[in-house]
C-alpha cells in the first residue's frame, strides 16, 4: 500500500507565503499527473492544481492561478506548492494524491496521505 506525506502546512496571516511537499512512498513515473487538492471544513475535497510529472505541463483552479505555483523533483519524488498572497479562503486540509489521467474531480486520483492543515488568519 501507498503511503504519502503532505507537510508544510501552518498557520499564517493574509498575505504570507507557504510551501507544501508531497511525498510518495512509491515512485512518481512520467505517466502520472500529480495533484493538490483542498477541502475546508463541511466541504467536498476541490481540485487546487496538478502538474503532470513527464512535461511538467500544470493545471491551476481559478481561485489559486497567478498565486499558488506547483513544481516537482523528480530526484526526491516529491511535488510541492508554493502558496503566495494567502487569504482566509485558502484555510483548508490540503492533500496530494495521484492520476493516470488529467482530471480535476478527486474520485479519480489515489494514493491520498493523510493531509496538511493550512490555516490563514486575516
Amino acid at each position: 500500500q501507498v503511503e504519502t506525506v503532505e507537510s508544510g502546512g501552518g498557520l499564517v496571516q493574509a498575505g504570507d507565503s507557504l510551501t507544501l511537499s508531497c511525498t510518495p512512498s512509491s515512485r512518481i513515473f512520467s505517466s502520472h499527473i500529480m495533484g493538490w487538492f483542498r477541502q475546508a471544513p463541511g466541504k467536498g475535497r476541490e481540485f487546487v492544481a496538478a502538474i503532470r510529472w513527464g512535461a511538467r505541463t500544470t493545471y491551476y483552479s481559478d481561485s489559486v492561478k497567478g498565486r499558488f505555483t506547483v513544481s516537482k523533483d523528480g530526484a526526491k519524488n516529491t511535488m510541492y506548492l508554493q502558496m503566495d498572497s494567502l487569504n482566509a479562503e485558502d484555510t483548508a486540509t490540503y492533500y496530494c494524491g495521484r492520476t493516470n489521467s488529467y482530471s480535476r474531480q478527486p474520485e479519480d486520483y489515489r494514493d491520498w496521505g493523510q493531509g496538511t492543515q493550512v490555516t490563514v488568519s486575516s
